[in-house]
Protein backbone atom coordinates (compact mmCIF):
# COMPACT_ATOMS: atom_id res chain seq x y z
CA UNK A 1 0.00 0.00 0.00
CA UNK A 2 1.94 3.23 -0.92
CA UNK A 3 -0.52 5.76 0.43
CA UNK A 4 -4.19 5.30 2.39
CA UNK A 5 -6.19 8.58 3.22
CA UNK A 6 -8.21 11.54 2.10
CA UNK A 7 -4.93 13.16 0.26
CA UNK A 8 -4.67 10.29 -1.92
CA UNK A 9 -4.80 6.28 -2.02
CA UNK A 10 -2.73 3.83 -4.24
CA UNK A 11 -1.85 0.57 -3.93
CA UNK A 12 0.01 -2.48 -5.91
CA UNK A 13 -1.05 -5.79 -5.99
CA UNK A 14 1.06 -8.15 -7.82
CA UNK A 15 0.37 -12.20 -8.87
CA UNK A 16 2.10 -13.78 -11.04
CA UNK A 17 3.96 -11.96 -13.51
CA UNK A 18 0.64 -9.23 -13.13
CA UNK A 19 1.44 -5.67 -11.20
CA UNK A 20 -1.80 -4.01 -11.15
CA UNK A 21 -2.46 -0.08 -9.61
CA UNK A 22 -5.81 0.06 -7.56
CA UNK A 23 -5.95 3.88 -7.91
CA UNK A 24 -3.74 6.43 -8.43
CA UNK A 25 -4.45 9.46 -5.94
CA UNK A 26 -0.98 10.63 -5.52
CA UNK A 27 0.89 12.63 -8.09
CA UNK A 28 2.79 10.08 -10.74
CA UNK A 29 5.95 11.51 -9.37
CA UNK A 30 5.36 10.14 -5.90
CA UNK A 31 3.43 7.33 -7.06
CA UNK A 32 6.95 6.56 -8.40
CA UNK A 33 8.85 7.28 -5.61
CA UNK A 34 7.02 5.31 -3.09
CA UNK A 35 6.86 2.14 -5.60
CA UNK A 36 10.49 2.32 -5.69
CA UNK A 37 10.70 2.61 -1.65
CA UNK A 38 8.38 -0.24 -1.34
CA UNK A 39 11.08 -2.26 -3.93
CA UNK A 40 8.82 -2.24 -6.99
CA UNK A 41 9.64 -1.17 -10.51
CA UNK A 42 6.57 1.53 -12.06
CA UNK A 43 7.82 0.29 -15.85
CA UNK A 44 6.69 -3.15 -14.73
CA UNK A 45 2.88 -2.33 -13.72
CA UNK A 46 0.64 -3.77 -16.24
CA UNK A 47 -2.64 -1.81 -15.89
CA UNK A 48 -4.53 0.90 -13.43
CA UNK A 49 -7.60 -0.30 -11.74
CA UNK A 50 -10.13 2.39 -10.20
CA UNK A 51 -12.53 2.07 -7.52
CA UNK A 52 -14.51 4.79 -7.87
CA UNK A 53 -13.72 9.02 -9.29
CA UNK A 54 -13.16 10.45 -6.32
CA UNK A 55 -10.06 12.71 -6.24
CA UNK A 56 -8.23 10.86 -3.45
CA UNK A 57 -8.21 7.79 -6.13
CA UNK A 58 -7.52 9.59 -9.44
CA UNK A 59 -5.42 12.54 -9.26
CA UNK A 60 -2.46 11.13 -10.47
CA UNK A 61 -4.13 8.28 -13.17
CA UNK A 62 -4.12 10.28 -16.56
CA UNK A 63 -0.28 11.39 -16.32
CA UNK A 64 0.84 7.83 -14.81
CA UNK A 65 -1.02 5.60 -17.06
CA UNK A 66 0.15 8.18 -20.02
CA UNK A 67 4.00 8.18 -18.82
CA UNK A 68 3.74 3.97 -18.54
CA UNK A 69 1.61 3.55 -21.69
CA UNK A 70 -1.04 0.99 -19.41
CA UNK A 71 -4.61 0.56 -19.44
CA UNK A 72 -6.72 1.88 -17.30
CA UNK A 73 -10.04 -0.20 -15.80
CA UNK A 74 -13.23 1.52 -15.18
CA UNK A 75 -16.64 0.80 -14.93
CA UNK A 76 -18.54 2.60 -17.35
CA UNK A 77 -20.70 5.18 -15.14
CA UNK A 78 -16.89 5.77 -13.27
CA UNK A 79 -15.44 6.75 -16.76
CA UNK A 80 -17.78 9.01 -17.50
CA UNK A 81 -17.70 10.95 -14.37
CA UNK A 82 -13.65 10.76 -14.90
CA UNK A 83 -14.39 12.46 -17.98
CA UNK A 84 -16.36 15.23 -16.67
CA UNK A 85 -13.80 15.94 -13.77
CA UNK A 86 -11.19 16.24 -15.77
CA UNK A 87 -12.15 18.01 -18.35
CA UNK A 88 -12.00 21.55 -18.91
CA UNK A 89 -15.32 23.37 -18.55
CA UNK A 90 -15.61 26.93 -19.72
CA UNK A 91 -17.62 29.78 -18.55
CA UNK A 92 -18.86 32.86 -19.42
CA UNK A 93 -20.92 35.60 -18.45
CA UNK A 94 -24.26 36.86 -19.03
CA UNK A 95 -23.26 39.33 -21.74
CA UNK A 96 -21.01 36.83 -23.37
CA UNK A 97 -23.76 34.26 -23.80
CA UNK A 98 -25.96 37.38 -25.09
CA UNK A 99 -23.23 37.91 -27.47
CA UNK A 100 -22.33 34.57 -28.66
CA UNK A 101 -26.55 34.13 -29.60
CA UNK A 102 -25.90 37.45 -31.26
CA UNK A 103 -23.43 35.98 -33.44
CA UNK A 104 -24.42 32.42 -33.75
CA UNK A 105 -28.35 34.44 -35.00
CA UNK A 106 -26.95 36.19 -37.43
CA UNK A 107 -24.67 33.72 -38.94
CA UNK A 108 -27.64 31.02 -39.41
CA UNK A 109 -29.45 34.26 -41.55
CA UNK A 110 -26.39 34.92 -43.37
CA UNK A 111 -26.66 30.58 -44.27
CA UNK A 112 -30.06 30.76 -45.29
CA UNK A 113 -30.15 34.25 -47.40
CA UNK A 114 -27.17 32.37 -49.83
CA UNK A 115 -28.89 28.72 -49.81
CA UNK A 116 -31.99 30.86 -50.94
CA UNK A 117 -29.59 32.75 -54.12
CA UNK A 118 -28.25 29.12 -54.27
CA UNK A 119 -31.65 27.96 -55.31
CA UNK A 120 -32.36 30.58 -57.74
CA UNK A 121 -29.51 30.29 -59.55
CA UNK A 122 -30.48 25.94 -60.05
CA UNK A 123 -33.57 27.29 -61.24
CA UNK A 124 -32.47 29.56 -64.09
CA UNK A 125 -30.10 26.48 -65.02
CA UNK A 126 -31.59 24.22 -67.57
CA UNK A 127 -30.67 20.47 -67.00
CA UNK A 128 -28.10 19.56 -69.58
CA UNK A 129 -26.02 23.36 -68.57
CA UNK A 130 -26.21 21.81 -64.60
CA UNK A 131 -25.02 18.73 -65.98
CA UNK A 132 -22.13 20.14 -68.12
CA UNK A 133 -20.88 22.97 -65.57
CA UNK A 134 -21.30 21.26 -62.24
CA UNK A 135 -19.37 17.98 -62.60
CA UNK A 136 -16.19 19.88 -63.52
CA UNK A 137 -17.06 21.95 -60.35
CA UNK A 138 -16.49 19.62 -57.79
CA UNK A 139 -13.95 18.03 -58.80
CA UNK A 140 -11.72 21.23 -59.41
CA UNK A 141 -12.62 22.06 -55.67
CA UNK A 142 -11.43 18.63 -54.67
CA UNK A 143 -8.01 19.46 -56.32
CA UNK A 144 -7.15 22.64 -54.63
CA UNK A 145 -8.61 21.44 -51.14
CA UNK A 146 -5.45 19.65 -49.05
CA UNK A 147 -5.83 16.67 -47.47
CA UNK A 148 -5.24 18.75 -43.85
CA UNK A 149 -7.99 20.97 -44.60
CA UNK A 150 -10.77 18.42 -46.18
CA UNK A 151 -10.64 16.31 -42.65
CA UNK A 152 -10.83 17.38 -39.17
CA UNK A 153 -7.34 16.90 -37.16
CA UNK A 154 -8.15 14.46 -34.40
CA UNK A 155 -6.92 15.80 -30.71
CA UNK A 156 -3.81 14.89 -29.94
CA UNK A 157 -2.97 13.17 -26.93
CA UNK A 158 -0.97 16.17 -25.06
CA UNK A 159 -3.87 18.84 -25.93
CA UNK A 160 -7.04 16.01 -24.23
CA UNK A 161 -6.08 15.77 -20.77
CA UNK A 162 -8.39 13.21 -20.81
CA UNK A 163 -6.58 11.42 -23.13
CA UNK A 164 -5.37 7.26 -21.58
CA UNK A 165 -3.61 4.81 -23.82
CA UNK A 166 -6.03 2.27 -23.70
CA UNK A 167 -9.43 1.76 -21.24
CA UNK A 168 -11.02 -1.13 -20.28
CA UNK A 169 -14.71 -1.72 -18.73
CA UNK A 170 -16.11 -3.87 -16.16
CA UNK A 171 -19.35 -4.05 -14.28
CA UNK A 172 -19.53 -5.01 -10.45
CA UNK A 173 -20.63 -8.96 -10.72
CA UNK A 174 -18.78 -9.71 -13.01
CA UNK A 175 -15.54 -11.43 -13.02
CA UNK A 176 -12.42 -11.02 -15.05
CA UNK A 177 -8.90 -11.33 -15.74
CA UNK A 178 -5.64 -9.37 -15.55
CA UNK A 179 -2.58 -11.21 -16.76
CA UNK A 180 -2.62 -13.72 -13.62
CA UNK A 181 -4.50 -12.15 -11.34
CA UNK A 182 -8.17 -12.62 -10.86
CA UNK A 183 -10.53 -9.58 -10.06
CA UNK A 184 -14.40 -10.21 -8.69
CA UNK A 185 -15.18 -6.08 -8.17
CA UNK A 186 -18.22 -5.62 -6.00
CA UNK A 187 -20.88 -2.57 -5.38
CA UNK A 188 -20.40 -0.67 -2.38
CA UNK A 189 -22.19 1.98 -0.83
CA UNK A 190 -20.39 5.40 -1.43
CA UNK A 191 -21.27 8.98 -2.80
CA UNK A 192 -20.17 8.37 -6.05
CA UNK A 193 -21.24 7.71 -9.93
CA UNK A 194 -20.38 3.78 -9.49
CA UNK A 195 -17.95 2.22 -6.47
CA UNK A 196 -16.45 -0.92 -6.32
CA UNK A 197 -14.72 -2.93 -4.14
CA UNK A 198 -12.22 -4.93 -5.33
CA UNK A 199 -11.10 -9.06 -4.69
CA UNK A 200 -7.94 -10.21 -6.59
CA UNK A 201 -7.10 -13.66 -6.45
CA UNK A 202 -3.89 -15.14 -7.96
CA UNK A 203 -1.72 -18.51 -6.87
CA UNK A 204 -4.17 -19.27 -4.53
CA UNK A 205 -4.62 -16.34 -2.55
CA UNK A 206 -7.68 -13.96 -1.83
CA UNK A 207 -7.07 -10.03 -1.14
CA UNK A 208 -10.03 -8.28 -0.38
CA UNK A 209 -10.26 -4.43 -1.07
CA UNK A 210 -13.56 -2.82 0.93
CA UNK A 211 -12.84 1.14 1.78
CA UNK A 212 -14.91 4.54 1.10
CA UNK A 213 -18.73 2.35 2.05
CA UNK A 214 -20.66 4.13 4.36
CA UNK A 215 -21.89 0.53 6.00
CA UNK A 216 -21.76 -2.97 5.41
CA UNK A 217 -24.22 -4.46 2.99
CA UNK A 218 -24.61 -8.46 2.73
CA UNK A 219 -22.96 -7.95 -0.39
CA UNK A 220 -19.92 -6.88 0.45
CA UNK A 221 -20.03 -9.08 3.67
CA UNK A 222 -20.19 -11.98 1.49
CA UNK A 223 -16.85 -10.91 -0.38
CA UNK A 224 -15.22 -10.66 2.39
CA UNK A 225 -15.03 -13.83 3.41
CA UNK A 226 -11.83 -16.94 2.68
CA UNK A 227 -10.09 -14.28 2.14
CA UNK A 228 -6.45 -14.16 2.85
CA UNK A 229 -6.01 -10.41 3.17
CA UNK A 230 -8.46 -8.34 3.85
CA UNK A 231 -8.13 -4.32 3.58
CA UNK A 232 -10.91 -2.65 5.62
CA UNK A 233 -11.92 0.91 5.97
CA UNK A 234 -11.58 2.18 9.47
CA UNK A 235 -12.07 6.14 8.67
CA UNK A 236 -13.23 7.89 11.79
CA UNK A 237 -13.66 8.05 15.40
CA UNK A 238 -17.77 9.28 16.35
CA UNK A 239 -16.36 11.56 18.85
CA UNK A 240 -13.86 13.02 17.20
CA UNK A 241 -15.82 13.70 14.03
CA UNK A 242 -18.36 15.24 15.60
CA UNK A 243 -16.30 17.57 17.86
CA UNK A 244 -14.15 17.89 14.55
CA UNK A 245 -13.42 21.04 12.28
CA UNK A 246 -15.62 20.00 9.41
CA UNK A 247 -18.60 21.59 8.38
CA UNK A 248 -21.78 20.28 9.52
CA UNK A 249 -22.60 19.11 6.10
CA UNK A 250 -19.37 17.02 5.18
CA UNK A 251 -20.20 15.41 8.71
CA UNK A 252 -23.13 14.65 7.61
CA UNK A 253 -22.12 13.50 4.38
CA UNK A 254 -18.93 11.21 6.25
CA UNK A 255 -21.90 9.65 9.04
CA UNK A 256 -24.36 8.93 5.93
CA UNK A 257 -25.14 5.36 4.74
CA UNK A 258 -22.57 6.28 1.47
CA UNK A 259 -19.89 8.33 3.50
CA UNK A 260 -17.18 6.35 5.46
CA UNK A 261 -16.58 3.50 8.07
CA UNK A 262 -15.94 4.77 11.79
CA UNK A 263 -13.94 2.97 14.03
CA UNK A 264 -16.62 1.47 15.78
CA UNK A 265 -18.23 0.41 12.52
CA UNK A 266 -15.31 -1.66 11.31
CA UNK A 267 -14.89 -3.05 14.88
CA UNK A 268 -18.62 -4.19 14.89
CA UNK A 269 -17.79 -5.94 11.82
CA UNK A 270 -14.76 -7.84 12.52
CA UNK A 271 -16.16 -9.04 15.96
CA UNK A 272 -19.76 -10.00 14.83
CA UNK A 273 -19.87 -11.15 10.51
CA UNK A 274 -16.07 -11.20 10.00
CA UNK A 275 -14.96 -15.33 9.42
CA UNK A 276 -11.44 -14.91 11.39
CA UNK A 277 -9.30 -16.30 8.55
CA UNK A 278 -7.24 -13.46 7.36
CA UNK A 279 -3.58 -13.94 7.66
CA UNK A 280 -3.60 -10.07 7.45
CA UNK A 281 -5.87 -7.54 8.50
CA UNK A 282 -5.19 -3.95 7.11
CA UNK A 283 -7.16 -0.98 8.29
CA UNK A 284 -7.25 1.93 5.65
CA UNK A 285 -8.40 5.34 4.66
CA UNK A 286 -7.91 6.87 8.35
CA UNK A 287 -8.82 10.13 8.71
CA UNK A 288 -5.74 12.86 9.59
CA UNK A 289 -8.44 15.21 11.19
CA UNK A 290 -11.03 12.69 12.95
CA UNK A 291 -9.00 9.74 13.65
CA UNK A 292 -5.55 8.56 15.94
CA UNK A 293 -4.07 5.56 14.69
CA UNK A 294 -4.08 4.30 18.07
CA UNK A 295 -8.17 4.92 18.96
CA UNK A 296 -8.40 2.43 15.47
CA UNK A 297 -6.08 -0.05 16.46
CA UNK A 298 -7.64 -0.73 19.78
CA UNK A 299 -11.04 -1.27 18.37
CA UNK A 300 -9.89 -3.61 16.15
CA UNK A 301 -7.85 -5.80 18.56
CA UNK A 302 -10.76 -5.93 21.37
CA UNK A 303 -12.68 -6.58 18.19
CA UNK A 304 -10.12 -9.42 16.69
CA UNK A 305 -10.27 -10.65 20.36
CA UNK A 306 -12.67 -12.95 19.03
CA UNK A 307 -10.68 -14.82 16.70
CA UNK A 308 -7.34 -15.52 18.51
CA UNK A 309 -4.89 -17.18 16.39
CA UNK A 310 -1.13 -16.93 16.24
CA UNK A 311 -1.11 -17.54 12.81
CA UNK A 312 -4.03 -15.10 11.57
CA UNK A 313 -5.50 -11.55 12.07
CA UNK A 314 -2.35 -9.80 12.32
CA UNK A 315 -3.33 -6.22 12.46
CA UNK A 316 -1.44 -3.52 10.53
CA UNK A 317 -2.14 0.56 9.68
CA UNK A 318 -2.29 2.01 6.37
CA UNK A 319 -0.63 5.78 6.54
CA UNK A 320 -1.55 8.26 4.14
CA UNK A 321 2.59 9.64 4.26
CA UNK A 322 4.31 6.43 3.68
CA UNK A 323 4.15 3.51 2.33
CA UNK A 324 3.34 -0.13 4.46
CA UNK A 325 5.45 -2.41 4.59
CA UNK A 326 5.27 -5.11 1.60
CA UNK A 327 3.01 -7.63 2.54
CA UNK A 328 3.61 -11.24 0.76
CA UNK A 329 2.54 -14.81 0.74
Amino acid sequence: MLASGSKGNSTVVTGGKTRILVDAGLSCRELFRRMKIAGEDPAALNAIIVTHEHQDHIGGLAVTARKLGIPVYFTEATHRAWMRWITPRRQMTYAQWLEQCKREAAARQAEAAANQEDTAEICECDDETDEVTAAPAISAAAETVEPEAALPKAAEPKQDPSWLPAVEYFQAGKSFKIGDIAVSPFTIPHDAADPVGFVFQAEGVRMAFATDLGYIPPNVKAQLKGVDLLLLESNHDLEMLRDGPYPWQVKQRVLSRVGHLSNDAASEFLACSYDGQATYVILGHLSESNNLPELARVAAERALSNHASLLANRLMLAAQHEPLSPVQF
